[in-house]
């Protein structure tokens, strides 16, 4: 009642949370170890993403962040049920290697591999990537 901005929560890792979240009227929850800085031996964000996902049941939008160093990353955040996913660390050292071109390059790479493993994996679009296109133990 306070704002009309959206509202997300970032550092949602379980069910309950994320059920909570969409009862509190949030707009979308990122889910979120905050780079294991305060508990590095919890589990990592992309073990918590399918839980987050169901609990919210598509009523608002999941993303995800922490643990993205690769295309491949993105993708099997995408294919289980991120609408997005947040890069941070990998920016940090292309800006502090090489300043904007570092930054350049590594959105270069990222979307390189994202590519390949799209059409190594059969998807030609954002929308045929899912759930069974990724292992799972």
């Amino acid at each position: 009642a306070m704002t009309k901005m959206k509202l997300l929560l970032k550092g949602v890792e379980t069910a309950e949370d994320a059920a909570l979240c969409v009862e509190s009227g949030l707009d979308g929850v990122i889910g979120s170890n905050h780079g294991g800085r305060a508990e590095e031996s919890g589990r990592g964000t992309i073990d918590c993403l399918p839980e987050v996902v169901q609990a919210v049941s598509g009523r608002v939008p999941v993303m995800l962040d922490g643990g993205i160093r690769r295309g491949t990353d993105v993708f099997k955040a995408l294919a289980l049920g991120a609408k997005a996913v947040f890069i941070g660390r990998p920016y940090i050292w292309g800006v502090s290697s090489f300043g904007q071109p570092g930054v350049e390059r590594v959105i270069g790479l990222l979307r390189q591999e994202f590519e390949l493993v799209m059409k190594q994996c059969g998807a030609r679009t954002l929308t045929e990537i899912g759930p069974k296109m990724v292992g799972r133990r």
